[in-house]
């Protein structure tokens, strides 16, 4: 597993990054909702002593115990509806599924799961916001094209495009995200980013 993206096929894996530098200095503990194909997990575990990784797809689950090392455990669940330590995590990150979920139930439930002085760190994929979002736009419209990336409706579908993936068209616009979070985590991070994604970035108090 590269930590170096292939920046020819992949937007998601363009933010991994973001999502390692977030990680505070030790993890014991991180949880990844969403896995896919356990890619970023594989990543992960390489940073923490276990990584859970919540993927509620049975395909992506099947191809993501198949790919990930020994201190990663694959859970086939509902994020929102398994059982999670509350405070339990020093991580909790995920790469383009914050927008398959609704919101604020999201953050309430992942935050909770965050402990004191930990991190929730999501990237998702918004809704694009014209005339706003039109500089960003067109500044990833021609990166996407002199770098290769792939077209655009790939690009905003999740990148590299594993067969199975679930994919989902955000509903909410990068603005809308910022406001309704902030009703429900003080103190939280929201940055429309390049390549048709935004991150969420929180850290727990404690």
């Amino acid at each position: 597993m590269r930590l170096v993206p292939d920046l020819r096929r992949d937007h998601n894996a363009i933010y991994w990054p973001l999502l390692l530098r977030a990680l505070p200095d030790r993890c014991e503990r991180v949880l990844e909702v969403g896995c896919g194909a356990g890619d970023l997990a594989a990543v992960l575990a390489r940073r923490a002593a276990a990584v859970d990784a919540v993927e509620r797809s049975p395909e992506m689950v099947a191809l993501a115990r198949g790919r990930v090392p020994g201190n990663v455990r694959v859970v086939g669940a509902d994020v929102l509806t398994v059982p999670l330590p509350d405070g339990g995590y020093d991580a909790v990150v995920g790469m383009s599924v914050l927008h398959h979920l609704p919101l604020e139930e999201a953050l309430r439930t992942l935050a909770a799961a965050v402990r004191p002085g930990g991190v929730l760190a999501m990237v998702a994929l918004p809704r694009t916001d014209l005339p706003r979002d039109l500089p960003v736009e067109a500044l990833a419209a021609v990166l996407d094209r002199v770098l290769g990336i792939g077209d655009l409706v790939r690009g905003r579908r999740g990148g590299g495009g594993t067969p199975g993936m679930p994919v989902r068209d955000p509903v909410l616009t990068t603005r809308e995200v910022r406001a309704r979070a902030r009703t429900v985590l003080p103190g939280v991070r929201v940055r429309r980013r390049v390549f048709w994604r935004y991150s969420l970035v929180w850290r727990r108090p404690g």
